[in-house]
């Protein structure tokens, strides 16, 4: 196989048809149209199903039917569709049916904008939809690990019975790479034994995410959560750069992972210890890699395209054992790999309190350099 130039919306696209997806359903939204125009191509050829629904809410429940079929199904779409989308997943993650979902995230809240930001952190991370769920949210840095992740959603949403999320942002989804796609799988043709499949001479099946009884609805919150168990035993995925001896250790996932490795390869030019933990699954969040890391490292700094939504769960995982500190660009902004390198030769100078929030303090110290208004 050899590389070509690809979009990101695109590969994800493609790679989902390579992966088998049988049938996907979305609704056009801007950082992420590209792939909804791309399926609405390749899936009628190929005899599969394409539907661009009335709306992210129509297009969410298609979704939840055609997952109960034991097909497999995806949907797409950007910040404030995914948000229209949240009851109809707690259904889906009630009925603990397999789907894969792309999010391409866009500035918010409200419309905001169509640039790029990582503000869905904490509606794809922590929840979203009412109940007790988990889905698995994978995070890609390029255009290449778009594509791999988004073939391993389609196995991990089958492995579990789970929701996965594929979340990128709208510089993943319109930058162009040199990228390989995988070889195309068959679709298949036998299904698992809990689908509803309708067919004359099989068991009957019924699926459906209600529990009138309160001690029936607890145990299949338990099994939900021992299912959640296992994937938090085999599906932490992590990346380090430089971390053997670095003294300051940058966190990052996504987009702003990739533009604070050029930081830190640049700190190592000027002879600071610089290096960076990249998470790629969200959730489950690398916890105990980021609390071993803690140990020999001696200052984090946590970069996001948010408001310090994934710091968090950086914190959580540190349990104050080390300084943190916390650099971000709002709205749609991309930060610079210079504005970044300017903020780990800052830390490696200054003093970083264990106490105190490190939103209040990037606060006060850039808001007269950016003009934000009160």
């Amino acid at each position: 196989m050899s590389k070509e130039l690809l979009k990101g919306n695109i590969a994800m696209a493609e790679a989902a048809v390579r992966a088998g997806v049988e049938a996907y359903f979305g609704y056009p939204i801007t950082p992420q149209t590209e792939l909804l125009e791309w399926m609405s191509e390749r899936l009628p050829a190929l005899g599969r199903t394409f539907l661009q629904a009335e709306s992210e809410v129509a297009a969410i429940n298609m979704l939840y039917g055609a997952a109960c079929t034991g097909a497999r199904v995806m949907i797409s779409s950007s910040s404030p569709g995914i948000s229209l989308m949240m009851e109809g997943l707690s259904y889906i993650a009630g009925t603990e049916v397999p789907v894969v979902l792309i999010d391409v995230m866009r500035g918010g809240p409200g419309l905001g904008n169509i640039a790029p930001s990582q503000g869905d952190y904490n509606q794809i991370v922590h929840g979203g939809g009412h109940g007790d769920y988990h889905p698995i949210v994978l995070a890609p840095s390029s255009v290449q690990e778009a594509i791999d992740l988004t073939v391993l959603a389609f196995d991990l949403a089958e492995k579990y019975r789970s929701i996965v999320f594929v979340v990128a942002d709208g510089n993943i989804g319109q930058m162009m790479e040199p990228a390989e796609l995988p070889p195309m799988r068959p679709v298949r043709t036998e299904y698992p034994d809990w689908a509803v499949r309708g067919s004359m001479g099989q068991a009957r099946h019924f699926l459906s995410s209600i529990y009138i009884e309160p001690k029936d609805e607890e145990v299949a919150n338990y099994r939900m959560m021992q299912v959640w168990k296992r994937v938090q035993e085999n599906e932490i995925r992590y990346q380090e750069y430089y971390l053997d001896d670095a003294e300051i250790t940058v966190v990052g996932f996504g987009t702003a992972g990739r533009i604070a490795l050029s930081a830190v390869r640049n700190a190592r030019l000027q002879g600071v210890k610089a290096g960076l933990f990249r998470p790629i699954s969200l959730n489950p969040f690398p916890i105990d890699e980021l609390e071993k890391i803690s140990q020999h490292t001696k200052k984090l700094l946590v970069v996001e395209m948010n408001t310090g939504q994934m710091l968090n769960d950086v914190q959580r995982a540190v349990k104050g054992k080390i300084p943190i500190d916390f650099y971000a660009r709002l709205g749609g902004i991309v930060p610079f790999p210079d504005e970044i390198l300017a903020e780990i030769l800052r830390i490696n100078q200054e003093e970083i309190p264990l106490e105190g929030d490190p939103r209040q303090r990037w606060m006060k110290r850039f808001a007269p350099v950016i003009n934000w208004k009160n």
